[in-house]
């Protein structure tokens, strides 16, 4: 019986995992299980010994203790699905031991950089230069993730009152509020849209290729990494990081942390309190920097 399957499309179906993290546990089930046939294993047969060799192999292989945890969430995820499926009748995930992984500051990029993207760098007056601007300011005023973006049709658009509809992690649906200088930009990318493509249907995603075809990672990543190498050193420049950057900036200017849940679509406070760390640190560095002791 093909378990991995009937697990993911459980993950898909009734779950309504994003299709992101559907991905990633697909990678990681099946390194696993070619790891089990090199062991001459089957599903069945394993036990705590063989998950803790197969983790120990993966770290002698250079993955980080961040990918390795990742990892055995995808497998305590497996393992609960057999079981309630009565599968197998032993956990082979309860003896082993998640390692302790070091507790790391998000990445955003300074506010100072955020104003040099908007007001110094020139995006061509095309509909690849409008777009890649709107989607690039949307990320930044919003927080939304890189799969809601994807996901934006015309018709989850309110310029009257100011809000976008997206879609989170497991289809859940929230309204995030638009400011008006966005709202302004979303009109004139979607009036730039209609007149290149000569209608848009209310149905149709706003962000597309030269094509006509729904934008996709890739070519958001490239567009996001594109722009931010003009204006900051930091390392990561993802649409993640944009969404670390508006979070953090948002707390900094005192904003209120379940506001900031609310808006990024946190299922709890715990996931948005990360933030503060970064906060502190800053707090941290600006007293070093004035106090005569420090």
């Amino acid at each position: 019986m093909n378990y991995v399957g009937l697990f993911l499309d459980y993950l898909q179906n009734e779950r309504r995992y994003s299709t992101h993290t559907c991905t990633a546990y697909k990678t990681d089930m099946e390194q696993y299980v070619a790891f089990l046939l090199s062991k001459n294993l089957s599903l069945e047969q394993v036990t705590h010994r063989e998950v803790r060799n197969w983790l120990i192999d993966l770290i002698d292989n250079g993955d980080s203790t961040r990918t390795v945890n990742r990892k055995i969430a995808a497998l305590k995820s497996f393992y609960r699905f057999m079981l309630r499926n009565n599968y197998l009748k032993v956990n082979p995930m309860e003896k082993v031991i998640v390692p302790k992984q070091a507790k790391r500051l998000t990445a955003f990029v300074p506010e100072q950089d955020m104003n040099k993207l908007f007001d110094l760098l020139e995006f061509s007056d095309d509909f690849e230069g409008k777009r890649d601007r709107t989607i690039l300011e949307l990320f930044y005023a919003t927080g939304m993730r890189l799969s809601e973006l994807l996901q934006i049709r015309k018709k989850d658009l309110d310029f009257y009152t100011g809000t976008v509809k997206v879609f989170g992690k497991r289809k859940k649906e929230r309204i995030v509020p638009i400011p008006p200088q966005i709202t302004v930009l979303l009109q004139d990318y979607i009036h730039c849209l209609e007149k290149k493509f000569q209608f848009i249907d209310y149905n149709e995603n706003i962000f597309v290729t030269l094509k006509k075809k729904p934008i996709y990672p890739k070519l958001v990543y490239r567009i996001v990494r594109k722009y931010l190498d003009e204006i900051t050193a930091i390392e990561k420049r993802s649409p993640h990081v944009l969404r670390h950057t508006f979070a953090t900036h948002l707390l900094d200017n005192g904003a209120d942390l379940l506001a900031i849940k609310e808006i990024l679509g946190h299922s709890s406070l715990a996931a948005t309190q990360v933030y503060t760390h970064t906060s502190m640190e800053k707090i941290k560095k600006t007293y070093k920097q004035a106090h005569p002791r420090a």
